[in-house]
């Protein structure tokens, strides 16, 4: 649910939510890049190709003859990998939700409705997103361009692939198999150094005000079930509702959860005060021992090397719960 609102599981966390959370500042966020944003000229990005790289590369049904020079990025997840593994200099343009790293050339082109003729205007050689719902593949390969589909990942296995994936498909393999090794062993250490329950924790993850939450058959759900917790989403059935069921204020209240995590603080000013105000929920255990902690909606809605700040933030939750 990351930036639409949750009636259906999210194709990319963030973007999903943004478009769904907050339609009118997004709005806003694309007139003005559209009112400052530049296509880049002919000329080749400052990338310098990787000697030591070997293409071409098939990555699923894609086959990439050489490397890359002008990439697009229309995944904020993406984005944010490609950066990490080396490949930032390579990338021409990302998309409106792509925010981070800073460095990125951050335009108005968007994830969610791509426009074929706008993103050809930046000349690209490699096109990457995280869906394809709209035939931009197909529109895009008639002017010679290849276009990567990196899906969600479904877990971090998944995650830890695509890194290696898009160091691949750059030029970057041994960084990006470097990138996977460190972020599973980054997450595995914190995991294994994080108190465990003496009692079972249960806990509460919400999307949004409407309390759209996680089960445990997702992504987020995955991270979070590696420190034990139990989700009061899960209703017995962790598949309900794609993995993103909405559920009602009454079946949180009585499932009285022991951590509530809010995925929703940026984007809508959620946190304890908040959370403690409204009707009845002061009487939660988790408000009344102090155990709400809010998450970087972004962070918390990507499969990008920044899993591990999200791990490391639930394995703070936890410890902070048993002391």
């Amino acid at each position: 649910m990351t930036a639409e609102r949750h009636d259906a599981p999210p194709a990319e966390p963030s973007e999903v939510a943004m478009s769904r959370r907050f339609p009118l500042l997004l709005l806003s966020l694309l007139l003005v890049l559209t009112g400052c944003a530049s296509h880049p000229k002919d000329e080749d990005s400052l990338a310098k190709p990787d000697t030591e790289a070997t293409f071409p590369v098939t990555i699923g049904s894609v086959t990439i003859d050489r490397q890359p020079t002008r990439i697009v990025s229309l995944s904020p997840s993406a984005t944010e990998t490609l950066f990490a593994v080396g490949a930032g200099p390579q990338v021409v343009a990302v998309d409106s939700l792509s925010d981070y790293p800073n460095e990125a050339p951050h335009t108005s082109l968007s994830s969610l409705s791509p426009d074929p003729e706008a993103i050809a205007g930046y000349h690209p050689d490699l096109v990457i997103v995280s869906a394809d719902s709209t035939g931009l593949a197909a529109a895009l390969a008639k002017t010679g361009t290849k276009t990567l589909v990196m899906p969600a990942a479904a877990n971090l296995d998944q995650a830890y692939d695509q890194f290696v994936q898009l160091g691949r498909a750059t030029g970057h393999q041994a960084e990006g198999e470097s990138l996977a090794e460190q972020t599973r062993s980054d997450i595995d250490k914190i995991v294994a150094g994080t108190p465990k329950p003496a009692k079972p924790l249960s806990y509460y993850y919400e999307l949004d005000q409407t309390y759209y939450s996680v089960t445990s058959a997702t992504f987020i759900g995955g991270v979070l079930g590696r420190f034990g917790l139990t989700n009061i989403a899960d209703d017995g059935d962790p598949s309900n509702s794609g993995g993103y069921p909405q559920l009602s204020a009454e079946r949180i209240l009585q499932a009285d959860p022991s951590l509530v995590f809010l995925a929703d603080s940026r984007c809508c000013g959620q946190n304890a005060q908040t959370l403690a105000a409204r009707p009845g929920w002061n009487t939660l255990t988790a408000v009344k021992e102090g155990h709400i902690f809010t998450l970087d909606d972004d962070i918390a809605s990507r499969w990008s090397p920044r899993i591990v700040d999200l791990v490391r933030a639930v394995s703070d939750a936890v410890t902070r719960a048993e002391h």
